[in-house]
């Protein structure tokens, strides 16, 4: 009897086990810092049944290898393909993780049911499903990417700096990149995407389609190999990104919350009107072009709400919706590589505004963020252009720990040097050293002006990108005004500022190829005119405005300097001017740069 009852149970142990293991499939290029897709055949569901599959389940899997760990939220992913089949049902749950380290690693998964579970902080919340629990492992090797792909560098953290870092390579970063427009993902070929608002009064036409995003000018720029869905689908927003970062541009700027915002096209909802259910084939889909701008080398400049719609969200506290919305942003894209989550544009209340999220709701949204975020990815708020509007709600938020930045908006540009400069010093004060950027130049009707308009840029040159940059900021990305052609919410081609782009990148090379920038500070105090920035007694960056001669004041070092030459209008390599060595210990006279043409020139002092 005994051996009867062995042998039977041998052979049901072996079919659930194998039934088991059937229901997980794990994809990927297994390598350090790619995506890895751990997919699970769970309960079949809708996007609209009940119990919801997003709010009424939870999916995590905690992955480890030695003292690594990351516990990372699942999702609902209908059939698994939604991207190309448009699906709202299927039995697919899955989980995206970027492994930061190569070997063997380990994963536990926790599956759960009932009421509000996807948001509960109770690790036991809810009844268990069959796959709760299981437990496995896979193996992870070096990766083999170069060039711009993030993914050759590592993902892009803060951890504690003024700049942020590549976690796998510690380069510093700098960024340069596009704000406009806001409404990037209000794109025509994304499912579920229409115009929301008053579609006669904003397009003079009935389609909820007119005004949409198409970027058919950079269809072009779509290369054989590119990602595409649904038999070609995606071209124009593809190429559109392949343009950018050809220019050398590495991040950009784009919301995915406009409800009763300007725009009124973008939400990652099933429609305009809900708020506890995700479009899946939509939300795939962005997906497809974050992994692109990933290879591309392009940070996601994530904001989450802006000015108008604050509000929209549980009135504005962290509660059942935003908790619901933040969690499945963060289950679905935050694997990749480059994200700065923003809070929101133009936060807080202001006298054009005056509803909008207190500053103690605002820091619980970002501890929250934080909390269930498996990486040390950054989180910013974004400012509103006044000075005092901008210092009463912003300097609310130094020193605490869940906001690692200002995502400064200046109504007037000249501001700029003052405003990075101003915010980098206060939270080196606080202790909590903030990465300080300018996201938004003023006047809204401007911003940055097409090359036709204004094809030299001078004032936005040296006031806004290199005044952020000599004042010790991380980076600039331009915004579109309005009343010109290509504008914040109508921009169609980014090439109409193609020359823009190209001083923008002369400033990040002239950074990233002779400075050690991360270890250097603004020194103005060494100087009567421009920029400097210094290492103090081994290298020294003057930039002079138009016109300007500049003294420098190294009374107090010693030894001799090399002198060289920069051009930020033209970029390349440095140039001798008219005097190549100088000694230290006293005011010296930098001399004349290599053509005396009355405009802007950075020098370069660099110790023997």
């Amino acid at each position: 009897m005994k051996l009867k009852l062995v042998l039977f149970i041998v052979p049901l142990f072996f079919f659930y086990s194998c039934k088991v293991q059937n229901a997980i499939n794990i994809t990927g290029e297994f390598k350090t810092w790619h995506k890895v897709t751990m997919e699970i055949t769970g309960p079949t569901s809708w996007e609209t049944d009940c119990p919801s599959p997003f709010l009424n389940y939870r999916l995590d899997v905690e992955f480890s290898n030695g003292e690594s760990s990351f516990f990372v939220p699942g999702y609902f992913a209908a059939d698994g393909k939604s991207a190309e089949t448009e699906a709202i049902s299927g039995e697919v749950w899955r989980v995206h993780f970027s492994p930061d380290k190569p070997g063997v690693w380990n994963y536990k998964i926790s599956f759960r049911q009932g009421e509000n579970v996807a948001i509960s902080d109770d690790p036991g919340a809810g009844e268990a499903l069959s796959l709760d629990g299981l437990s496995g492992e896979f193996t992870i090797s070096e990766s083999d990417k170069v060039g711009k792909d993030f993914r050759s560098k590592g993902r892009l953290i803060y951890d504690g700096a003024r700049y942020l870092r590549h976690a796998g390579n510690g380069e510093a970063f700098i960024k340069g990149g596009a704000d406009s427009p806001e409404n990037f993902l209000g794109y025509i070929d994304f499912d579920g995407t229409y115009y929301g608002g008053n579609a006669i009064q904003r397009q003079g036409e009935d389609s909820p389609n007119e005004g949409l995003h198409s970027y058919d000018a950079h269809i072009s720029d779509w290369s054989k190999g590119d990602p595409v869905w649904r038999n070609g689908k995606g071209k124009g927003i593809i190429g559109a990104l392949n343009y950018l970062s050809s220019k050398g541009m590495n991040s950009v700027y784009f919301i995915t919350l406009n409800i009763l915002g300007d725009g009124e096209d973008v939400w990652p909802y099933t429609q305009r009107d809900e708020r506890y259910r995700f479009d899946c084939s939509k939300l795939d889909q962005w997906e497809i072009v974050f992994s692109h701008m990933d290879k591309l080398g392009i940070m996601l400049h994530i904001v989450l709400q802006e000015t108008e719609n604050e509000l929209l969200l549980d009135a504005g506290y962290l509660d059942v919706q935003r908790k619901l919305y933040l969690r499945e942003l963060v289950a679905r894209f935050s694997h990749h590589m480059a994200i700065t989550w923003n809070i929101g544009e133009e936060h807080g209340p202001t006298n054009w505004s005056p509803y909008g999220q207190t500053v103690k709701d605002t820091k619980k949204m970002a501890d929250y963020l934080k909390e269930i975020n498996p990486y040390y990815q950054m989180i910013v708020v974004h400012s509103h252009s006044n000075e005092r509007d901008r210092h009463n709600y912003i300097s609310q938020l130094l020193g605490h720990e869940s906001i690692n930045g200002p995502s400064i908006q200046v109504g007037n540009p000249l501001n700029s040097f003052e405003q990075s400069l101003k915010w980098v010093n206060l939270s080196e004060e606080s202790s909590h050293k903030w990465v300080v950027s300018i996201d938004e130049i003023g006047q809204h009707w401007k911003g940055a002006l097409p090359d036709s308009y204004d094809p030299k840029h001078d004032t936005i040159r040296q006031h806004v990108l290199w005044a952020n940059l000599m004042a010790g900021g991380a980076g600039v990305e331009w915004y579109f005004g309005y009343r010109y052609p290509h504008g914040d919410l109508n921009c169609e081609d980014w090439r109409s500022r193609d020359l823009l782009w190209d001083q923008t990148r002369y400033a990040l090379e002239f950074f990233k190829n002779y400075l050690p920038f991360d270890e250097m500070e603004n020194r103005n105090d060494l100087i009567d005119e421009g920029y400097c920035f210094a290492k103090e007694g081994e290298i020294y960056a003057v930039y002079n405005h138009i016109g300007e001669s500049t003294l420098l004041d190294l009374s107090e070092i010693e030894g001799s300097f090399d002198i060289r030459w920069y051009n930020p209008r033209t970029g390349g390599e440095l140039l001798e001017g008219s005097k190549i060595t100088v000694n230290a210990g006293e005011k010296l006279n930098l001399g004349s740069p290599p053509i005396d043409d009355d405009k802007d020139w950075v020098c370069l002092l660099t110790k023997k």
